[in-house]
């Protein structure tokens, strides 16, 4: 009956999962086309040092280092999450114990430790958040549900440790109970410890119950972690290697051409244009920038999604240092939001992409002073420990309110006039290449 049971809830977590996780799969694929391709041999380098490696977190050591363990410990408990998939399955117990001798004993000491110190870590994590109140989590964009989200990922690391904790310890004394079943792990560093403190004196059968207590947990908690994460900021767990794999590989301060425009400016120096761009083919007047989701491209999604609203690009952004409303962290949970919005059209009602209209973009949900606000400055991607690209999308979004809009602040306008009239941002009464002339 046990089998059985777990059984259905493997099939029923995975396929939920599943579905979610194509879901968001299909959200992405909703921007526009962005070819990113080369460098293979740079981008799996970048790959294995800043996604896998955590290079970038090492930038800030104190919490690089218990980002570490939790990151650490997570990746191992594999091992004993497999374990105890095979054991659910066909009911087994400890399957691995007898296949790879001390070895295995080497591994649950080494989970055990990164598990006491993802402990010790979640719970300096949660005193930052919610007793300490760094200045970083206490920005308007986290109010509600992205703080709840926070805690309930770390509250759950902990009831998940938990779980290890009490399946090792009374397995470990179960051992000397009945060897024919509890196979011996060999000596636990910490449950060899903990064990005779916690669950010393009690019986077989309490023992018995305790280690099924933890058992379960343990695979409950991880399932529920599966559910959950798709809808959580924890998605980054995933996402954030393929967002690293086709991240940017140019200058940082390297901002993309629009060919329209390139051709326009060749044009007027008796350059040769390029013929295949979709406006000369079309004749139709193209559209500047982007004011929907559907308008970025689909890594700008991606981008969005992989954000981990850690809040380091906030907190290098000198617009927001300075008390202006720009938020880059606002600007990527932003994007997310609407992207859900326009997919739950799209995908839940059965509304066509290219017929999608709600009367809102955007811009109904990133004001014009934020975009205004930002200086290019770079300094969100820089700071990202996944390189997400924050103001690509700024830029995107400005292009199409100046060259699509025609709009734009009022103390722009006399400087835009001034290139068109003059070639220069000055509004002076000669021309810009006047002092060559003399």
């Amino acid at each position: 009956m046990a089998q059985l049971i777990f059984l259905v809830l493997l099939l029923t977590v995975g396929f939920f999962a599943t579905k979610r996780f194509l879901r968001i799969k299909n959200i992405i694929s909703l921007g526009s086309e962005e070819v990113i391709s080369g460098h293979r041999s740079e981008r799996l380098k970048r790959l294995l040092l800043i996604a896998f490696g955590q290079k970038k977190m090492f930038e800030r050591w104190i919490p690089a280092i218990m980002h570490l363990f939790i990151y650490v410990a997570f990746l191992f408990t594999q091992v004993e999450l497999i374990e105890i998939i095979i054991d659910g399955l066909f009911g087994t117990h400890r399957f691995f114990v007898d296949k790879i001798g001390s070895l295995y004993t080497l591994i649950i000491n080494f989970i055990e430790f990164l598990s006491l110190g993802a402990f010790v870590a979640t719970i300096i994590f949660l005193s930052r958040r919610n007793l300490l109140k760094l200045a970083r989590f206490q920005k308007p964009e986290l109010n509600g549900w992205p703080t709840k989200d926070a805690n309930i990922i770390l509250f759950a690391e902990i009831v998940l440790i938990i779980g290890i904790f009490s399946m090792n310890g009374s397995d470990y004394l179960l051992q000397s109970i009945e060897p024919e079943h509890y196979k011996s792990t060999g000596h636990l560093i910490l449950s060899s410890h903990l064990a005779p403190v916690l669950f010393g004196g009690l019986d077989a059968s309490s023992l018995h119950i305790i280690e099924r207590f933890g058992w379960w947990l343990h695979i409950l908690v991880v399932f529920g972690f599966v559910l959950y994460l798709p809808y959580s900021k924890h998605l980054h767990i995933f996402l954030s290697f393929p967002n690293v794999y086709f991240s940017k590989l140019d200058s940082a301060g390297k901002m993309e051409n629009m060919p329209e425009i390139m051709n326009e400016v060749k044009s007027m120096f008796g350059m040769e244009v390029d013929a295949t761009s979709s406006a000369m083919t079309s004749g139709e007047i193209p559209t500047f920038g982007a004011n929907d989701i559907t308008q970025l491209s689909w890594k700008n999604l991606l981008d969005a999604y992989s954000c981990t609203e850690c809040g380091r690009c906030t907190s290098v952004c000198p617009a927001n240092q300075t008390g202006k409303k720009l938020s880059p962290r606002k600007i990527m949970m932003d994007v997310r939001d609407r992207a859900e919005i326009v997919g739950e059209s799209i995908f839940d009602m059965g509304v066509e992409k290219e017929k999608f209209d709600d009367g809102k973009c955007l811009f109904d949900h990133i004001s014009r002073e934020e975009i205004h606000a930002c200086t290019t400055c770079n300094a969100c991607v820089q700071a990202c420990p996944v390189l997400i690209n924050p103001l690509d999308i700024i830029l995107k979004l400005r292009r199409y309110e100046i060259l699509t809009e025609s709009s734009g602040p009022g103390d722009w306008v006399p400087m835009f006039n001034a290139i068109e009239n003059a070639g220069s941002p000055w509004q002076m009464s000669v021309d810009r290449d006047e002092w060559s002339k003399s």
